[in-house]
């Protein structure tokens, strides 16, 4: 009886520790920044880009990408009103600056998740051109990685 009582209890207390809400998993975080490419008006693919992004903090490699159209870029969670990229093209070539700015907005998601933020009033600004030429603005608002937010044109 000792023993099935045992049983019972560790089963109810290993029954009740899962749930839904436990880990945020179904892309429920803060949104990352989708940039793509241009070559003049056509989206192209890149055959190399290498981004660098200053979080405050420190500058964090995001590595190089190979024969891609876009990428995701996670922008600063801090209250910060900007985020700095620098993106360059080749080894020993220079690197473009952009500044992103926007601000942001606190949405609840789930005890699991807590709480995410959403960017609004999105806006791109290039600070040093070279292989960067011109930016384009796309969608003005993070709240998914759906549409394109920034255009780099090369």
């Amino acid at each position: 009886m000792k023993r099935l009582l045992s049983f019972f209890i560790l089963s109810v207390m290993m029954i009740s520790c899962g749930g839904d809400d436990d880990i945020c998993e179904s892309g429920e975080g803060t949104p990352r920044l989708k940039v793509t490419f241009k070559n003049g008006d056509k989206i192209t693919k890149l055959d190399s880009l290498k981004v660098y992004v200053d979080y405050g903090v420190r500058t964090v490699d995001l590595g190089w990408s190979r024969n891609v159209d876009s990428i995701f870029i996670p922008l600063r969670v801090d209250e910060s009103p900007y985020t700095d990229l620098f993106v360059k093209r080749t080894r020993k070539g220079d690197s473009s600056r952009v500044r992103i700015s926007y601000s942001t907005k606190s949405i609840y998601v789930s005890p699991g998740c807590g709480a995410k933020l959403n960017y609004e009033n999105v806006s791109g600004q290039l600070l040093k051109s070279n292989p960067v030429i011109k930016l384009e603005t796309g969608q003005n608002f993070i709240e998914n990685e759906e549409k394109t937010n920034l255009y780099l044109v090369f």
